[in-house]
């Protein structure tokens, strides 16, 4: 038997479906582009709507909800009401065995470099969840070049402005002030940290095959990144984003991404002005915040190529099974209306304490985001972006290379139904480990939700063409009480108002991913299927149905204890 494989998971922030170039992005991802012609390029990829509840599914195999972030923690801060409750821990709960646990019981060397969001603490970092070796920053973002500027007693200090007390290697805390290195800039550091890793193994560790998790920050908001890289895209964007949309849409259906016909969901997201009625000097801005997102983008893949290097200079890279993905849709919110603590906007932080002017965007004093317009282009043709469970916030971008396995080597596309649960059984499935559940190292674990995709992936004669047959048990997914369920084409959808109808609605988005036609009144008896999937759903994973309660739970502010 020969060596068994290693395996390389990267994960990107907040990238949209089409940012890059084997979606029919124009952001340069030379790297991204060779990943894709070798292997396979997957068009019905799933997360769930944010990314702590993506990782949480990733790195065990099952629902957000059993895993411990039913809600983001920062959600569950300012709700009680989910207190005590199993799935709402906000962390990475000891009910499920981690990839990186069941990896390294199994013979496997297992790191990870760059973000976790899966706990703060000690007893919940990367160390105690299975990896022997990490560079890890434990909140969900922060600055990219780790320039934080002092903040008055009393203001806010939580990770997009302050992130002390959130670094950790190899199991210790780290000063990052003083052990961080100086020349930081998040992408290119989480890159180094990880191939100084994969090169530093020696005795056994260097014997066995390798599992590494490289999480990158980036494009999460601020978005910042080297000037040189910026001037690459100046005028590229200058159009706006619905220019940017019909671009890459035509890319799209070119490359087959999208099918000819398909017909695109509507702009989404609202803005204090269309592009045509800014003036010049707001077009200038808002594009130059693009530019530099494209710049985060682009240094992204340049990094990644760093990796893919070494691992052929070593002989490894055949060896190994490479995926590359978004954690969710891409960033549309308006962060000047994001509570943070007590009320305060960070946007009155931003202002006081960063310099946002045309010429100073991407610095390191500098902190913007782009806003609903450009996340509704990049996650184009699909509704919508991160945090909602239409497609938009949860179909992503997935690139696989493994040449021993036949689909994954032919340069292919594949438009078939995935999700994030079904990493880790293919990573079990490939390595010949069996899930440890029920019991894991004297605790109770719960078996995974996800299906391996090696049947698919390894079939010559195409005589497995469903990862998930219309059989098999449902996908559902809740974020801040917005929901959906699918079996095999059909989807039904809720989002409450005043985001949504308030009501159940049914796509088949084979047909219509833009979910543009409700099929709820010409086909009751479909939604009425999934509805009673949903029920199951609730019941299997232990769901907390808080939809009445949330509202516009993304973006609402604490409940404030009423007056008697």
């Amino acid at each position: 038997m020969g060596k068994r494989p290693n395996f390389l998971i990267v994960v990107a922030d907040d990238l949209g479906f089409s940012d890059i170039g084997p979606y029919g992005g124009e952001i340069k991802t030379p790297c991204l582009d060779k990943l894709a012609q070798d292997g396979l390029t997957l068009t019905g990829f799933h997360t769930a709507a944010a990314c702590s509840p993506t990782r949480a599914m990733l790195l065990s195999g099952t629902d957000n909800h059993i895993a411990g972030l039913g809600q983001m923690a920062e959600f569950l801060r300012n709700r009680p009401e989910f207190r005590g409750r199993p799935g709402y821990e906000g962390y990475l709960n000891f009910r499920v065995a981690s990839a990186a646990e069941v990896m390294r019981d199994a013979g496997y060397f297992t790191a990870i470099s760059g973000k976790w969001h899966l706990g703060l603490t000690k007893e919940t970092c990367p160390s105690a969840r299975g990896f022997e070796k990490d560079f890890s920053y434990l909140a969900g973002c922060g600055n990219h070049f780790n320039n934080e500027p002092q903040l008055d007693a009393g203001e806010i200090k939580l990770p997009p402005v302050n992130s002390d007390g959130l670094w950790m290697e190899n199991g210790v805390f780290l000063d990052r002030k003083k052990d961080v290195p100086k020349d930081f800039y998040s992408t290119k550091t989480f890159t180094d940290k990880f191939i100084d890793i994969l090169k530093d193994r020696d005795g056994e560790a260097a014997a066995k095959p390798f599992f590494g998790y490289l999480a990158y920050t980036a494009p999460h908001w601020p978005l910042q990144a080297p000037q040189e890289t910026i001037a690459e895209y100046r005028g590229v964007y200058d159009q706006g984003p619905e220019a940017l949309r019909k671009q890459r849409l035509e890319s799209m259906t070119k490359r087959g991404i999208i099918g000819p016909d398909v017909v695109p969901a509507p702009m989404f997201g609202r803005e204090h002005k269309e592009w045509a009625d800014k003036t010049d000097e707001e077009k200038l801005l808002s594009s130059r915040r693009m530019e530099t997102y494209a710049a985060m983008v682009q240094l992204i893949d340049e990094q990644l190529a760093r990796v893919v290097a070494h691992l052929e200079s070593t002989g490894e890279l055949d060896n190994t099974f490479v995926l590359f993905m978004s954690d969710n849709g891409a960033e549309g919110k308006a962060l000047e209306a994001l509570p943070i603590l007590n009320g305060s906007p960070l946007d009155d932080v931003v202002h006081r304490y960063y310099d946002n002017r045309l010429d100073n965007i991407g610095n390191a004093d500098s902190f913007v985001w782009y806003g609903a317009r450009w996340a509704a282009a990049a996650t184009a043709p699909s509704r919508a972006f991160k945090t909602y469970t239409f497609e938009g916030g949860i179909r992503c971008p997935c690139v696989v290379r493994y040449p021993k396995l036949q689909r994954a080597s032919a340069g292919a596309i594949s438009h078939e139904f995935t999700t994030c649960m079904d990493i880790l059984p293919t990573m079990l499935d490939l390595a010949g480990v069996t899930h440890p559940a029920p019991q894991f190292k004297g605790r109770d674990v719960v078996p995974m939700r996800g299906r391996s995709w090696v049947p698919y992936l390894s079939n010559n004669n195409n005589s497995v063409d469903k990862v998930h047959p219309e059989d098999t048990v449902a996908t559902g997914w809740e974020l801040f009480g917005r929901r959906a369920i699918r079996r095999g084409d059909y989807k039904a959808i809720f989002i409450p108002a005043p985001q949504g109808s308030d009501e159940w609605e049914l796509f088949d988005i084979t047909q219509d991913p833009g979910e543009n036609d409700n099929l709820a009144g010409k086909f009751p008896q479909g939604l009425q299927g999934l509805l009673e999937d949903w029920s199951k759903y609730v019941q299997d994973t232990g769901m907390y149905d808080i939809h009445e309660t949330v509202g516009d739970a993304a973006n609402a502010p604490p409940r404030k204890k009423q007056a008697d």
